[in-house]
């Protein structure tokens, strides 16, 4: 008879199926080569439910799903574990000083979204395509060096060259802010002084752009009162992420956990 390729899992009694282990190890990554370690994720994930649903029964706990996003509501078993979790973890809301010092610790990490307004001509060009890449490239400094002695023609162009659909507004992107484009076209126009065009094409994930600054509002560090709340909830949801571990990990050290051995999984 052939041996099971993963041994059978069971907490306190109950059996957890291999099926849905397979299942489960889908949503956990491993190494190349090595499923073994996606199941054994799975394993103590599922584990950990288990756990979970049977301190809700022990406990007599039952909760109605609630709406987590639009067109997302949870599951029967996912609003009783957060109903476990609720009745069983007290999170006290930091001390004002608390709040204050992280503030203090590096304000600038704290501020508005830079304003741009700024024009652009796109060749598309998919990263994986080197030879489309190339010839974006190639049309891209060709348009630039029409530019260099003709700067007015930068909307003409995008009207004849570019593959967005901005090329309709001369290649006008309106204003746009910290956030709403790609990190390398972002920095891109940080580079630039308002009014100057880049002097090299600027790659991205979409193709090779020809990109202008026409304007630049840069943002300014909020103060303490616009950003208390945002600070609060982080340091609650740090301290919320720690409770619950220690909470799922004394559920384990007293749990009958075989076919899984929890120290060999992270």
């Amino acid at each position: 008879m052939n041996k099971p390729l993963f041994p059978e899992v069971g907490v306190n009694g109950e059996t957890i199926s291999a099926a849905d282990i397979a299942a489960e190890a889908q949503n956990h990554d491993a190494p190349k080569g090595k499923p073994g370690l996606a199941w054994r994720k799975a394993a103590k994930a599922l584990v950990i439910r288990k756990l979970l649903l049977q301190e809700a029964l022990h406990l007599g706990i039952s909760a109605t799903p609630r709406e987590t996003a639009p067109g997302r509501t949870e599951t029967g078993d996912e609003a009783v574990i957060r109903a476990v979790l609720e009745q069983a973890l007290e999170i006290k809301a930091p001390d004002e000083a608390v709040l204050r010092a992280a503030y203090d610790a590096n304000p600038t990490r704290f501020t508005s979204p830079t304003l741009y307004e700024a024009a652009h001509i796109l060749f598309l060009a998919d990263p994986v395509d080197l030879v489309a890449r190339t010839k974006a490239m190639e049309k891209a400094t060709a348009a630039l060096g029409i530019l260099a002695n003709h700067p007015e023609r930068f909307a003409q162009l995008a009207r004849s060259e570019s593959d967005c659909p901005s090329r309709d507004n001369g290649g006008h992107l309106g204003q746009i802010t910290t956030g709403d484009t790609v990190p390398e076209f972002e920095a891109a126009l940080d580079a630039l002084e308002i009014g100057q065009i880049a002097r090299a094409p600027v790659p991205s994930r979409y193709g090779v752009h020809v990109v202008r600054l026409d304007a630049k509002a840069s943002g300014a560090v909020l103060p303490y009162t616009a950003v208390r709340t945002r600070i609060c909830e982080a340091f609650e949801k740090a301290a919320w992420a720690r409770a619950a571990n220690d909470y799922v990990e004394a559920l384990l050290s007293r749990a009958d956990v075989r076919g899984l051995d929890l120290r060999a999984v992270a």
